[in-house]
């Protein structure tokens, strides 16, 4: 109650302000909306094309040369600095085989998950990953679109589905390709960091041509980054952080591992003392053995090309291919009692002399397991465009694939339980002591194995945009159309994994599909030469959960020529991803104290890790969200402007994983549960060791979020020296709920974001000064890991704040020559030490928030011809 009173105070007081003085313009006017023979252009978050760029919703547009100006060449790093991105944008960074979406990355606006981010390419939806990220959620795989083919990047910062139908809750990233080139342009870069070995190359060729009724222009593209070992990163890469005040999230799997004698569990006897727990367990440092950064090697092409026929009627393609490959990686294997291994009591290095069962084991004497991962991305457009009495009309197909394999081979610590039991049974395999056993027996033991997805897109869209009638003399505009979109996504784990012969968290299968069609409209209705109206809804029909209308509607008022209030409210929704409807057995694992098991028997009264098994939920229902943004423009001049956007977004029916807390409470209190399912408990133990628990994902209670962004934006002249430009983008996260429980400026949810840039110009001189801030948050969600979230009733320590500084300076030796440096992160800066999550950041850093990348330089050149 406390904080929504406090929001109330500070929105009046935001507006107030902002109504004498604040507020950004997304875009500069181009035109006068009354003058004769200005070509009328479609705006990120509207479908009718107007004569200005500026309408009712608040937009952040990202142009080339802002992309070129911050040095990345990876479209995840360059989203991932801007300020309205959140909690849920993931990277290739710490993605390794325990994470799903091997070798993708995803955008999150406002920390509501890449799955309520929509994004488009060129104003159209592209076809989802083949491999869904943590297990279920379903995106857009922005490695797949090269940054050298970027025209702009549009952030609609606003709930859309009225525009764009479902994802677009948290808003919308329209990526818009260069278009209309003419000429070549090369570019070559590279990379590196100063500490690890870690470096990055780029490459591109653009080139265009036009005629008098056509154009075409083709983009290729190549990139490729090394890989960073977790073995080159000193204290972030090893688990055990408590020589640094954080947890020892060491793996229970341990080499050497413990076992059972007599059905009591007993420590190898060579387990070092600095590894052996109270309950028995020999420790085990995976650390060292996970990718940071696993290698990547991308290169993709886009060709586009339209045709103008004497009637005036256009033509146009656009086809995109790439190819991505990749690699992930993690520990060795990791063996349980589930496995249900035994050795002989005459195998000759028994040291008990009687059959005894395996506990949790490692095999690291086979290696780290390793992926190789190749993805496909084919994208192809076919459409006519053109006018009738003044009313523009398009209509297009499209066809997208999205296709990943994974492979493992014999050389990649892939071991079988079936081949190891059998090489235990004749003697051959040593399990005792942490030897290291020979190569032939390795190769016996180990196996290849395939993982298989595809994701398939076929849509078609028609729309019309022109004036329906007059109203006050003043025409009212409007757009209408029809699409219709049928999907699939399949996602064929190996056999292997299927029938429980390998081991490991990798073990995720889906295999969903629907189609949906929808009609939409959108008027713009000048209610006075200052008042715009804008009305729209969409009506959605999906085959598998039903149907839904969402409305939108949205003002912009001019109550002076250097001021414009907008103000926009709207209903959206998100249809269940396939995964998370047509998710088969999937497992993930993660820390927790099992709570009942110490308080009954005093055994495993620390962290551990434990499996914990998904599967998919049919019953889901579709979330709905409503939103709302006031926001004030000042633009007193074409050099200076300021802005404030007070946001809100509220999401019903939100899908997420069960809540864990619940279940254990709820089950593991039971010897026989079938949620909570454990081995037999030996000796006079009351419960025996967690084997899996049982989860699924539901529609929970809601999801809340409100804030406010600030931009500035001021052009100076200075004469013979230049000239200099500087920017502010700025993210106040003022409350974000879910589930009941308030995550501001708790882990992962900082609530202040901002990213400050200048930039100096002077013949053939610039340079480039990126200043970006990322506040303090709270560490460790649950402070207890007892497996239940108590960052409500616990007070941790805060994960500091975080400044990076990047710069950049060019030269263009000739009209043809450009020359680059740069260094980002320039004065070296670590993150943040982080307790983390027992989840995902295990490594004393909060991985979706900090890159522990540390300073890197480049070079790059241009030519044009």
């Amino acid at each position: 109650m406390e904080k929504t009173k406090l929001f109330t105070k500070r929105k009046s007081l935001a507006l107030g302000i902002a109504s004498a003085l604040l507020a950004l313009p997304s875009y500069q006017t181009v035109a006068a909306e009354n003058e004769d023979g200005v070509e009328r252009i479609e705006v990120t978050g509207s479908r009718i094309k107007r004569t200005d760029i500026e309408g009712p919703s608040p937009v952040q547009s990202i142009s080339k040369d802002d992309i070129a100006n911050m040095g990345y060449d990876n479209l995840q790093q360059l989203l991932e600095r801007m300020p309205v991105a959140g909690s849920g944008t993931f990277s290739t960074r710490g993605n390794s085989q325990d994470s799903t979406a091997n070798g993708g990355a995803a955008v999150s606006l406002r920390g509501l998950g890449p799955d309520a981010t929509l994004v488009l390419i060129n104003g159209r939806r592209a076809s989802i990953s083949a491999f869904a990220e943590s297990i279920t959620n379903s995106f857009v795989d922005i490695n797949s679109i090269p940054v050298s083919a970027i025209e702009r990047i549009d952030i609609l910062k606003d709930g859309a589905s009225a525009i764009y139908g479902s994802d677009a809750v948290a808003g919308v990233v329209n990526i818009i390709l260069k278009k209309d080139i003419e000429g070549i342009e090369v570019n070559m870069g590279i990379g590196a960091t100063e500490g690890p070995n870690y470096e990055e190359q780029t490459a591109s060729l653009v080139w265009g041509t036009a005629t008098d009724n056509g154009h075409a222009s083709i983009i290729v593209d190549y990139f490729r980054n090394s890989e960073l070992g977790g073995d080159e990163m000193g204290r972030f890469g090893t688990a055990n952080q408590s020589p640094y005040g954080g947890m020892d999230f060491r793996s229970s799997r341990g080499y050497p591992g413990y076992f059972y004698v007599d059905g009591v569990k007993t420590i190898d006897p060579d387990c070092p003392a600095d590894r052996a727990t109270e309950s028995g367990s020999c420790l085990f440092d995976y650390g060292p053995y996970t990718l940071t950064i696993p290698a990547a090697e991308r290169i993709g092409a886009i060709a586009q090309f339209d045709y103008t026929f004497g009637n005036d009627v256009t033509a146009f393609t656009e086809i995109a291919i790439q190819h991505n490959t990749s690699e992930a990686g993690g520990a060795p294997t990791p063996l349980d009692e589930d496995a249900q291994l035994t050795v002989p009591g005459d195998h000759p290095n028994n040291p008990f002399g009687q059959d005894i069962e395996i506990g949790r084991y490692r095999t690291v004497d086979a290696g780290p397991r390793r992926w190789d991962i190749e993805s496909d991305t084919l994208r192809i457009v076919a459409g006519l465009r053109g006018e009738i009495n003044d009313w523009e009309w398009e209509t297009s197909v499209q066809k997208g694939r999205s296709k990943s394999l994974q492979t493992g081979n014999r050389n990649q610590g892939w071991v079988r339980v079936d081949f190891l039991q059998q090489e235990i049974d004749a003697g051959n395999y040593n399990p005792f002591g942490g030897v290291t056993n020979p190569d032939e027996v390795i190769d016996r033991i180990t196996t290849s194995l395939v993982r298989r997805g595809d994701s398939h897109l076929t849509a078609f869209d028609a729309h019309i945009t022109g004036e329906a009638f007059t109203f006050n003399d003043d025409p009212v505009m409007m757009a209408a159309g029809i699409e219709y979109r049928d999907e699939d996504v399949k996602d064929i784990p190996d056999d292997q994994f299927q029938r429980g012969l390998i081991f490991g968290t990798e073990s995720v299968s889906a295999q969903a599909s629907r189609d949906q069609w929808a009609a939409y409209v959108e008027f713009s209705i000048p209610l006075t030469e200052q008042l715009e109206l804008q009305l729209a809804g969409r009506y959605d029909d999906y085959s598998d959960f039903g149907d839904t209308t969402n409305p939108k509607v949205a003002i912009r008022w001019n109550p002076h020529d250097d001021v414009t209030v907008r103000a926009s409210w709207a209903e959206g929704f998100r249809a269940p991803s396939l995964a998370q409807i047509g998710l088969g057995p999937s497992e993930e694992s993660s820390f927790f104290v099992d709570t009942y098991r110490c308080e009954a028997d005093g055994i495993d009264c620390e962290a551990l890790d434990y499996n914990t098994e998904f599967a998919g939920n049919k019953d889901l229902e579709a979330e709905e969200s409503e939103s709302w943004n006031v926001g004030v423009i000042w633009a007193p001049s074409q050099e200076f402007s300021l802005g404030v956007d007070v946001w809100s977004i509220e999401q019903d029916n939100k899908i997420d994983e069960a809540n864990f807390g619940d279940i254990y409470n709820a089950e593991c209190g039971n010897q026989n549960s079938t949620i909570c399912v454990r081995h037999a408990p030996t000796g006079d133990d009351t419960f025996g060791v967690i084997d899996v628990v049982k989860s699924s994902f539901v529609n929970v209670t809601s999801q809340e979020a409100q804030g406010i962004d600030f931009s500035a934006s001021y052009n100076l002249g200075l004469d013979n020296y230049g000239d200099v430009r500087f920017n502010l983008e700025w993210a106040y996260l003022d409350k974000f709920e879910k589930d009941n429980m308030d995550y501001t400026g708790e882990y992962n949810y900082p609530e202040h974001r901002w990213i400050a840039s200048t930039n100096w110009s002077k013949d053939q001189f610039s340079a480039n000064i990126n200043i970006s801030y990322t506040g303090e948050f709270e560490d460790t969600p649950d402070i207890d890991f007892d497996g239940t979230l108590d960052f409500e009733d616990n007070k941790s320590r805060m994960v500091d704040s975080q400044i990076l500084v990047d710069v950049q300076g060019s030269y263009d030796v000739t009209d043809g020559l450009s020359l680059t440096l740069g260094i980002n992160n320039l004065f070296d800066e670590e993150p943040p030490f982080a307790i983390g999550d027992g989840n995902n950041d295990l490594y004393g850093y909060a991985q979706g928030i900090h890159n522990p990348r540390g300073r890197y330089m480049y070079s790059k050149v241009t030519f044009r011809f």
